[in-house]
């Protein structure tokens, strides 16, 4: 059997992506230098942290179904939706919340659906148990021979291929921030870095429980610990897609200094934790901070927080 061709052949990402200085008073003023790495311009279809997640996955797939997990707006399904279309071959979405299968899809599904993928509606409990064997055996009896993707695309894989986001960064930055979700593009952005730089963790949601996720898939993908990294878990405004008036300014400022659009579920949390940081002292005079910017702004209106109310 021939190998399957490579997917950068294929798609033609733009990689490295661009790095880029940009000046800023907030950070400027305490002697640090503020660099965005602007992932979400390696693939109009599959941008930033989506592409390096998925690409090894999908050459394991070798052509086979993917199916794959995401909520309502996922960015993740989309991209794995897109690269089928692009690279013809079909695609499961399984999608929390069986109440959506009676409405109308929302603009984000809808794409899914017009990119060839199959809609698969699972109640939340079904959908909190989707890595155990039952739920999957399930899913494997509906749709035969697939390859299973983790929601976010995280898995060994993804980290594996977000190693060469650290690479591209090597000796270009002090502290490499980004981010999470999921936990994978930091545990191969970890990974990559040479020694001597760090890598920063933002987390997009609540809970605690990404480290021992982080930790989980270094073990997976490296065999064990690799790189530095940590974590600051005090920017998820409230949770997943949440968001507070605050941020919301600071993100509509970012983008009137800088003429860069702000996507407001990780990108906006990271440059607001940064700014913070900085002025709590967190950088030395003379750090390089690069912040990863992993996607693109969606049109959808992001939730207010509770507390912000």
């Amino acid at each position: 059997m021939n190998s399957p061709p490579r997917l950068d052949a294929l798609l033609r990402p733009r990689v490295p992506s661009p790095l880029r200085e940009v000046h800023d008073e907030r950070f400027a003023r305490h002697g640090v230098r503020l660099l965005l790495k602007r992932d979400d311009l390696i693939h109009p279809d599959l941008p930033g942290n989506k592409w390096r997640k998925l690409a090894l996955n999908l050459e394991n797939a070798a052509g086979r179904t993917v199916l794959t997990f995401g909520g309502a707006y996922s960015n993740h399904l989309r991209a794995t939706a897109a690269a089928g279309r692009l690279l013809g071959f079909p695609t499961v979405g399984v999608v929390r919340g069986d109440e959506l299968a009676h409405r109308p899809l929302n603009p984000s599904l809808a794409r899914c659906a017009a990119d060839g993928m199959r809609l698969h509606f699972v109640d939340r409990t079904t959908y909190r148990a989707k890595a155990s064997c039952e739920v999957l055996k399930g899913l494997l009896s509906l749709f035969g021979d697939v390859e299973v993707i983790p929601e976010g695309g995280s898995n060994a894989l993804a980290a594996q291929g977000c190693t060469a986001l650290g690479r591209e960064l090597a000796g270009a930055c002090d502290v490499a921030a980004v981010a999470c979700g999921t936990g994978g593009t930091l545990a191969g952005l970890a990974a990559g870095l040479a020694p001597g730089q760090r890598a920063l963790g933002v987390p997009v949601l609540r809970g605690g429980f990404l480290g021992p996720s982080v930790e989980r898939l270094q073990r997976e993908a490296f065999g064990g610990p690799s790189g530095n990294w940590s974590l600051d878990e005090r920017f998820a405004f409230g949770g997943y897609a949440r968001s507070t008036p605050e941020l919301e300014a600071f993100a509509a400022d970012f983008e009137d200094r800088h003429g860069l659009p702000v996507e407001r579920v990780y990108v906006a949390k990271l440059l607001f934790a940064l700014a913070t940081l900085t002025g709590e002292g967190a950088f030395p005079p003379g750090t390089r901070v690069s912040a990863v910017i992993t996607g693109t702004p969606d049109t959808r209106p992001l939730q207010e927080s509770p507390a912000s109310r």
